[in-house]
This record gives structure tokens, sequence and C-alpha cells, in this order.
């Protein structure tokens, strides 16, 4: 005979965490210099935070890049917390300034 597993009726939620950033990168001069310090700073926020990340715009300019990250995970404390860390890590060590940066948390529960 089976047994019957009870499920207990808890809220399990998933938050999702986005950021946009925008950066400048005035000492550049091409696309492939670019590419090679955004790049480069992409890898490391990856493997350092293990976030997505990507770049999401501005992609012929020069001197300007935009990028995304994001973050899952079940805390949203935790997630606007990786999210802010991403930044700091990037005005500590890049040789991009960033000049804007935007977060936004999303909940979906179950």
């Amino acid at each position: 005979m089976r047994s019957k597993t009870s499920r207990k009726s808890s809220r399990s939620e998933m938050v999702v965490g986005v950021c946009r950033i925008r950066l400048r990168l005035s000492e550049n001069h091409s696309l492939k210099g670019k590419r090679k310090v955004v790049k480069s700073l992409m890898g490391q926020v990856n493997s350092r935070f293990n976030v997505a990340v990507s770049e999401v715009a501005l992609h012929d300019v020069w001197q300007e890049a935009a990028i995304g990250v994001s973050a899952i995970g079940n805390n949203h404390s935790m997630i606007n917390s990786v999210l802010d860390k991403v930044i700091d890590f990037i005005e500590r060590t890049s040789p991009a300034e960033i000049t804007q940066s935007d977060i936004e948390i999303i909940h979906l529960g179950e």
C-alpha cells in the first residue's frame, strides 16, 4: 500500500534581480579596445559573482557601453546585495566609469 505524502502549503517564491549598467570608457579610441575591456569586465563579474552578464546596447559606440546583469534566487535581500556588490566591484576595479545603474527586483510566486 502506498503512503500518501502531505504537501505543505508553503509559498515558494522566485526572485529575479536585473541590473543595467551604463559605462563610459574615456580612454578608449576603437571598437576593438572597447570590446577587450567590456569582455574582460563581463568575464570577471560572471566568475566572481556567478551571475549572467551581457552587453545589451551601444555596441557600435567607442567610448560607451551598456551591460545587463541578472541574478536569481529565493531571497530579495540576497539578490539585491549581489547586484550592489557587482556595481561596487565595477566601480573599484574597472577602467570604465559607471555613468548610470538601475536595479529592478521581480518576485514570482508559485
